[in-house]
């Protein structure tokens, strides 16, 4: 869910029985002792980093390998011997070099996204759903790379060094085409989403935003234990597609004043505007990342013999230098994101005064995803999109100083 704005980092309850298996008493609260901190957490949170990491690097040897030892130009020959049209052997050396790529990259995918999940019991899925979930992802996403790839592939031959302009223009209108189409069109593919059934928690949400005037299109429980026992929530959305999504984990695992201030945190990031926020500093990066890649690239074709910008053989090199600026930028992204989440956990304390209740869930959700709540520093400035759940908690008590908000911790 990309163009959502979260509530933690990163995803057998059924939705339509929640209500009577719900922990609405002190005694079935989940535990949310200093041991949530503990070596468990860690080691998991430890070993997706690395493995993160691990995928990184290979892409980056990966791609400088094939540029360098002339097997792109290699793949480049073998497609043109059977492609006449320029266009066409775009796709098809797209498509050699994305095999080659999964085929690479599958064993770390595996051990990531399912032995790894399977290992801590954070996963529902079997080997089988976990296939057919990044088959169904991977063919949801051929619609929209593959106009990108013509589009990027036709800037390039007609715009020569400005190339990056129009696609820059390109990459803003799709993203809020996505972001308003997404909801509606591609989440619904991989999730169920069924709204909010009636009662006191459904009366609490509307009730704060009637509170600050907010209307969405619809507040919606959607099936995330049909893949994994982790909890979430997001604003999702732009114009009448807006919406908030609790996974049906959550609404299962915590009680109606956590959810509520969970729900407080969402609606915070709508009403101060943070998705908004985000798509205009994700436009300002995307221009200014590929202005400055087109540089790069131009300027170290000659390294490797290209002659010119759309040379397919030379490609993976500018997909390189791509990487390498959103991995630079990435620690600028995580630092404006962390300082939304800590906005929106101000409004959230603001409008629902159950500091209380707030921690508790962050607590919970530190518990059953696994997360660290007290990271490295250096580690939550390069690679956490949101700040620890230690530093949250804390704050929380800070704008919530009251006894009850204190026990919490």
């Amino acid at each position: 869910m990309e163009q959502a704005v979260h509530l933690t980092e990163r995803h057998d309850v059924r939705t339509d029985a929640v209500d009577s298996s719900r922990p609405d008493s002190p005694q079935a609260e989940i535990s949310t002792s200093p041991e949530l901190s503990g070596t468990t957490a860690k080691r998991y949170t430890k070993i997706k980093l690395i493995v993160s990491l691990m995928g990184s690097v290979l892409f980056f040897v990966l791609s400088l390998v094939l540029v360098a030892s002339g097997a792109t130009a290699a793949f480049e020959n073998l497609i043109r011997s059977y492609l006449n049209n320029d266009y066409l052997a775009l796709l098809g050396f797209a498509a050699l070099l994305g095999l080659a790529e999964m085929v690479l990259t599958l064993p770390l995918q595996f051990y990531s996204g399912f032995y790894l999940e399977h290992k801590y019991n954070l996963s529902n899925q079997t080997f089988r759903v976990w296939l057919r979930e990044g088959l169904k992802g991977f063919l949801v996403s051929i619609p929209i790379t593959i106009p990108l790839l013509l589009a990027l592939f036709f800037c390039l031959r007609s715009f020569g060094s400005m190339w990056w302009l129009p696609v820059g223009s390109v990459l803003f209108f799709l993203s809020v085409v996505l972001a308003r189409l997404a909801p509606v069109l591609i989440f619904p593919l991989f999730y169920a989403f069924k709204p909010l059934p009636e009662g006191g928690l459904k009366s609490a949400i509307l009730r704060l935003c009637q509170s600050v005037g907010v209307s969405v299109e619809g507040v919606y429980v959607f099936d995330l234990s049909k893949n994994t026992k982790k909890a979430n929530a997001a604003f999702t959305g732009i114009g009448k597609s807006k919406r908030i999504i609790l996974g049906d984990t959550l609404v299962a695992n915590f009680r109606d004043d956590e959810i509520e201030t969970v729900f407080a945190h969402e609606l915070g990031h709508y009403n101060l505007k943070h998705l908004w926020m985000m798509l205009a500093v994700g436009t300002v990066s995307s221009f200014l990342g590929l202005y400055l890649t087109a540089k790069v690239y131009e300027l170290s074709l000659p390294w490797f013999g290209f002659a010119s910008l759309d040379q397919l053989a030379a490609l993976p090199l500018l997909a390189l230098w791509l990487g390498a600026y959103s991995l630079l930028i990435s620690p600028l992204s995580n630092a404006i994101s962390r300082s939304h989440e800590r906005a929106a956990d101000r409004y959230a304390i603001s409008l629902t005064n159950n500091g209380e209740a707030f921690a508790n869930a962050l607590h919970k959700l530190a518990r059953i995803n696994l997360a660290d709540v007290s990271p490295h520093p250096v580690v939550e400035f390069l690679f956490h999109s949101h700040p620890c759940i230690e530093k949250r908690v804390r704050a929380i008590v800070t704008m919530d100083p009251s006894p009850h908000a204190r026990t919490a911790q």
